[in-house]
């Protein structure tokens, strides 16, 4: 028994340590090449336990998975000759491990040159293209031509290019300052024309009231003298008809009336005796 465990204690610690050098796993979400001695040898890509030479052979892992590249903003001149900074971002697959192992062996490298592949393509398409189709919806089709043209390119890596698409389009912060203060002078502008049709309309409405006014003011004096006149006109009637049944009587007021208004105090009224005025005064009894 104790022969026994001599042998398979040695046994059990000896492929501890192999097992880790001779078998590897490959995950689902990776694809591994691999090299002897740097030469390559085979590429795996089905997930599950694999075996290699130990101490001769590498693995060389690699994404299968969908990666991304943010660049940083690039400053671009339009076909008008305006410039406009556009920040973009690629997405993109490691489609052949080989070909990426020899070309760019790692992810930064890869990156690097597809950033440089996609800012190349980019300042062509923009260069050939005015200002208003790189910001309106024609920016759709610039970016599908930008991707199959940087897509055939980034095949001689080993890499497939999902698709390119930009974050942002805009212009350089030293030109928006300028672009805003034109576009609050527009704005201004309008809102001065607004107020100026505003006021005339309000001038307009103004006198077309006062007009009104004045005419109903000069229809309601029309109206109101008339009524005026035709209320005197009937007192006058009434009267006239009320002292026409006593002529004597209408001459006796009429002439009290005309005593009220001579006859004041501290005044002084120079008429002959025998005046007509002053009949009612010196014989009293002469209307009876």
């Amino acid at each position: 028994m104790q022969r026994w465990l001599i042998l398979i204690v040695p046994t059990a610690i000896l492929a501890a340590l192999l097992v880790p050098q001779v078998c590897f796993v490959v995950d689902e979400t990776d694809q591994v090449i691999i090299t002897q001695f740097g030469e390559y040898k085979r590429t795996v890509k089905e997930p599950g336990l694999h075996v290699r030479a130990p101490g001769i052979q590498t693995v060389n892992r690699f994404e299968k998975r969908t990666l991304s590249s943010d660049a940083a903003p690039a400053e671009y001149l339009t076909l008008d000759k305006k410039r406009v900074v556009v920040d973009h971002v690629t997405r993109w697959r490691i489609a052949d491990p080989l070909t990426f192992f020899k070309t760019v062996r790692d992810v930064f490298s890869a990156r690097a040159r597809l950033d440089d592949i996609v800012f190349s393509e980019l300042r062509r398409a923009i260069a050939e293209r005015e200002f208003a189709d790189i910001i309106s919806s024609k920016r759709e089709e610039v970016m599908e031509l930008v991707a199959d043209s940087a897509a055939r390119q980034a095949t001689q890596f080993g890499i497939e290019v999902v698709d390119v698409r930009v974050q942002r389009a805009d212009l350089p912060p030293e030109v928006q300052q300028s672009v805003f203060a034109r576009m609050v002078a527009e704005r201004e502008r309008i809102a001065k024309r607004y107020r100026s049709e505003g006021e005339e309309e309000a001038a307009k409405i103004r006198a077309e009231t006062d007009k009104q006014r004045t005419i109903i003011l000069a229809q309601a004096y029309e109206e109101s003298q008339k009524l005026r006149g035709s209320g005197d006109a009937q007192a006058t009637r009434i009267a006239a008809e009320a002292f026409g049944q006593d002529v004597e009587f209408y001459r006796f007021l009429r002439s009290l009336e005309a005593y009220e208004t001579m006859l004041v105090e501290n005044g002084e009224l120079i008429l002959s005796s025998d005046a007509e005025l002053l009949r009612y005064l010196n014989s009293p009894s002469t209307g009876e």
